[in-house]
């Protein structure tokens, strides 16, 4: 009798430790890894910047200091949630190439990550891509939708990359993008943000009309904040779960820029242009489906993987995401920008 009594204990314990691992929720992520170049010369980019013998004389050693940050920020983030995410988005990566050497960077190899890249015709070749697990996330297609404006026939911008697949059985498209940059003035560059905020926002109207069970997910930099035009009004991404009604799109990072948080630190002030968003069915989920969950912080839905040794210590720039360069001048760090992320589950 003890004995069987003793086997039924660890049956339940292995049983509540399988049911655990089960409802572990899914990680998505967002991060710009801020210039990722290799040390080739591409004559068709304007690359010279990032070349040995340049005014940064960009070279192997720094080449793979910067896969090792990497690499320390994925692997940084999968231990704090005691998994690799699922699904990460990255921006300001040059190339296949680049993305090849980091999925094979020390631990990170064994989240077993998969590519997918597309050639955008951004005039310094600076793409946007995703890596993804294909034990939890099955990959089905890829597509790439480009932003022109007949205003600017000289524009040259990221194309934003989308990629469809099931998680748990159910039907997700992820898009990732880098929109056009302030260069110029936050007003003056307006309209190629907003530009950009329609290409997604039709895209997303294209699926729920085929598929209105799919659950979008749109990442990246917008170089925009939540409150501001191309996110509010354009892609009309709401702040309050409250406001959602079928077909919307809800912004987590709303209530965090409101409260004081950023991914970005320009002249004293905290921005969030690294935003994700995901579609009104995937926070009002129906029961046993997965769904948006709360972050780290329960009052939010987002999440930014503010680890200490993301940030400069000292300086000028004390409390400023530690970069890997300062105009000409090697830091060593990682990204002007701090990682975003996201649970999904049941």
């Amino acid at each position: 009798m003890k004995r069987v009594l003793t086997i039924s204990i660890v049956a339940l314990f292995a049983f509540a430790a399988f049911a655990a691992s089960a409802q572990k929720p899914h990680t998505v992520m967002f991060y710009n890894v801020e210039n990722l170049f290799d040390t080739l010369n591409d004559p068709d980019i304007n690359d010279e910047e990032f070349l040995p013998g340049a005014a940064k004389d960009w070279n192997s050693s720094k080449y793979t200091r910067k896969l090792a940050n990497i690499e320390q920020v994925l692997m940084g983030l999968s231990s704090s949630i005691r998994d690799f995410p699922v699904v990460i988005g990255l921006s300001e990566i040059e190339n296949r190439n680049v993305l090849e050497d980091i999925i094979v960077q020390g631990k990170l190899i064994n989240g077993n990550y998969r590519i997918c890249h597309h050639d955008s015709p951004d005039r310094r070749g600076v793409d946007v891509a995703f890596l993804y697990r294909p034990d939890r996330f099955v990959f089905e297609g890829q597509s790439a939708l480009p932003v022109r404006m007949e205003e600017f026939p000289a524009m040259r911008t990221r194309d934003i990359v989308l990629m469809w697949g099931k998680i748990d059985g159910e039907q997700f498209c992820f898009m990732v993008a880098h929109w056009p940059s302030r260069s110029g003035g936050q007003a003056a560059s307006d309209p190629k943000r907003r530009r950009a905020a329609q290409v997604m926002r039709d895209a997303a109207d294209s699926i729920y009309r085929v598929n209105p069970a799919c659950k979008i997910v749109m990442m990246g930099d917008f170089n925009d904040d939540p409150i501001d035009p191309s996110i509010a009004e354009v892609l009309n991404a709401k702040g309050k779960v409250k406001d959602l009604n079928a077909g919307d799109l809800f912004n987590p990072y709303w209530s965090m820029f409101k409260a004081g948080h950023g991914t970005l630190a320009y002249q004293d002030a905290w921005n969030i242009f690294d935003n994700i968003v995901v579609s009104e069915n995937l926070v009002n989920a129906k029961a046993g489906e997965l769904k948006l969950q709360k972050g780290t912080m329960p009052k939010f839905y987002g999440n930014i993987y503010r680890a200490p040794f993301l940030f400069q210590k000292d300086g000028q720039y004390k409390g400023y995401p530690l970069r890997t360069f300062v105009g000409n001048n090697f830091q060593g760090g990682y990204s002007d920008h701090l990682p975003v992320y996201i649970f999904i589950g049941k």
